[in-house]
């Protein structure tokens, strides 16, 4: 008895044994099908999930985002990839998704207004960030900054100086390409 040892298929068993044990006892929860939840509870989660990827991009159309969430299984890293990379597909014809909850009230007029993106309800940059008295200011102005500044007013005053910035650049170069287009067209 003083010589006992455990052999290798013996060990082998006791090992696959106490694991399917273990597995057993900690990892056997059923999951729970997706068609045992509520619809309510469902609609609910792909609700958040379509407001929370066009709160990150909301040029992108509802239609898209719900047809991209429901092929990919509700995936909202995937159809955030899919956006980014500007792959993200048309929805068919076919696919008429519920209104979203906010938007129950309103009526299919508005649903085509959606479709224009030149809409009255929406104005344009310049407008929304009262920046007509700066488009006649000369472009070759360069406002250089002292660097990123430990004050949160001066951070704001400057990141709200860029952005002005970068909207007037690209008005400047969008009334040159119209007016190459019109030279081209007119010549």
């Amino acid at each position: 008895m003083a010589n006992e040892q455990i052999s290798l298929p013996y060990l082998a068993v006791i090992l696959v044994v106490s694991g399917l044990i273990i597995r057993y006892l900690f990892f056997s929860g059923p999951p729970v099908p997706r068609s045992a939840r509520p619809p309510e509870a469902f609609l609910r989660s792909r609700e958040v999930a379509v407001e929370r990827i066009q709160q990150m991009f909301p040029q992108a159309e509802r239609r898209s985002i719900l047809w991209d969430l429901q092929r990919n299984g509700g995936n909202i890293q995937n159809t955030t990839e899919r956006i980014l990379a500007g792959r993200l597909e048309t929805p068919p014809i076919t696919l008429q998704p519920p209104p979203a909850p906010g938007q129950a009230a309103h009526s299919a007029s508005s649903a085509s207004a959606t479709r224009h993106p030149d809409k009255p309800g929406q104005p344009d940059l310049i407008t929304r960030y009262n920046l007509k008295g700066k488009l006649t200011v000369a472009e070759g102005e360069d406002k250089k900054g002292k660097g990123w500044s430990s004050n949160r007013d001066e951070r704001q005053a400057s990141l709200q100086r860029r952005r002005d910035e970068m909207i007037l650049a690209a008005r400047r170069k969008m009334e040159a390409k119209i007016a190459a287009e019109r030279v081209a067209h007119g010549s």
